[in-house]
């Protein structure tokens, strides 16, 4: 049964009434009530969520890096390796930047989960080193086995309001996929949706979960989408909706485009529904090669992997996670622990990712010039390829090859 919450707090909620004794906090779907206190206590955690309270304004541009250099003319950056073939991957990007003489010191960063009332937490040093250099970046993160732990991706995402995560999917040239016309760019929204975490038994073999879309998340998600369009001279943002359903939920995020794309003169703005941004992008991507796509969280993170699939698979796709202050650029495919220590593990995606980490950060020579060797190296034969992109490399080997062609 869908129960979406909204911020509009006099817009009627599907599928529910008021109670008369507490016309304030008490809903009922059917005869069990879900009270205030059974949503604040999940709900409230949420940054977005400030915006049942109150209506809050932006800065003209949202998630700017706002670091400084050290003393000696180089940042600092926290970084998480991550487990499994994190330790490889890592190594890669460490010695790649250090040929290219890339202006970055890195910090070790470890995330291994602590349980604070019983729930997954990041330890403080791990908090603080983040807080203090503003950008990460981050191998693949395994979650833990074990009541509690939830996953770790998303406890960062929640730490640090990481509320906007960006996807690249672009054709490699010279490594073939039954596609060789990808160029897309998606924007999902990172924190609230139906990963909000608010779910619970109403009766035994009755789960209810509940979708929350606020205002202020979708402003904040929609605004940075208009202004990558724009820093990327892509002319149309698209956004990706299923408000023929969704009437309140995604209703509020295409209403709240509408109003935050007036802001924004010299970028168009356009509308579809997923079932058809699904059935259009498999069919001809390059239809969506000059728009910024923005949708929703599970939407999002549906439509990403799929585009991915398209140019080749996770291993090839770069991705980054934006907040107001705090930035985490991070691979996206699994920790494979299957080939974890045999040298085999493709850090492409983690290098591609760092690169967006560097164009965040203002450092775009450095990101082209990183860029493109790695991509000279996959091109270049499936003797310099990773066995995911069907060649016979060793990640030593597709690391001096990338170095080679700096």
């Amino acid at each position: 049964m869908p129960f979406s919450v909204c911020s509009n707090k006099n817009a009627p909620v599907p599928f529910t009434h008021r109670s008369s004794t507490d016309k304030a906090h008490t809903f009922k779907v059917g005869s069990s009530p879900i009270t205030h206190t059974m949503i604040s206590a999940r709900l409230f955690r949420s940054p977005a969520a400030r915006s049942f309270a109150q209506t809050r304004g932006y800065a003209s541009q949202v998630a700017k890096f706002e670091g400084k250099k050290n003393a000696n003319g180089k940042y600092t950056v926290s970084f998480i390796e991550g487990d499994g073939i994190g330790i490889e991957i890592s190594k890669a990007v460490k010695s790649i930047y250090a040929a290219a003489d890339v202006p970055i010191e890195w910090e070790s960063c470890d995330v291994t989960p602590i349980l604070v009332n019983n729930q997954t937490a990041i330890p403080q040093a791990a908090i603080d080193s983040i807080n203090k250099n503003l950008v990460a970046l981050k191998g693949p993160l395994a979650t833990p086995v074990g009541k509690g732990h939830k996953s770790l991706n998303l406890t960062l995402r929640k730490t640090f309001d990481l509320f906007a995560n960006v996807r690249p999917a672009k054709s490699i040239e010279g490594y073939a996929t039954p596609y060789e016309n990808v160029n897309t760019v998606l924007i999902r929204e990172n924190t609230e949706g139906e990963y909000s975490g608010i779910e619970h038994t109403v009766v035994p073999g009755v789960v209810q979960s509940i979708k929350l879309i606020t205002r202020e998340a979708s402003e904040k998600v929609i605004r940075y989408a208009f202004q990558y369009a724009r820093s990327i001279n892509k002319p149309k943002v698209l956004v990706v909706h299923k408000a023929t359903i969704m009437k309140l939920s995604d209703g509020l995020f295409v209403e709240t485009a509408k109003d935050v794309a007036k802001e924004f003169p010299d970028v168009s703005i356009d509308f579809e529904i997923i079932d058809n941004t699904s059935l259009k992008l498999v069919t001809d991507p390059s239809k969506y090669s000059d728009v910024v796509m923005v949708m929703p969280n599970l939407y999002g993170d549906i439509m990403s992997d799929l585009a991915s699939g398209l140019i080749g698979g996770l291993g090839l796709t770069p991705s980054g996670n934006m907040g107001d202050r705090v930035s985490i650029f991070e691979a996206v495919h699994g920790s494979a622990p299957d080939i974890a220590g045999q040298n085999k593990a493709n850090p492409t995606a983690l290098l591609l990712s760092s690169c967006m980490m560097l164009q965040h950060m203002g450092l775009q020579s450095y990101a082209d010039k990183i860029q493109s060797a790695v991509l000279k190296t996959i091109a270049s034969g499936p003797e310099n390829r990773t066995g995911d992109l069907k060649g016979s490399s060793t990640t030593d080997h597709f690391t001096e090859q990338v170095i080679k062609n700096l």
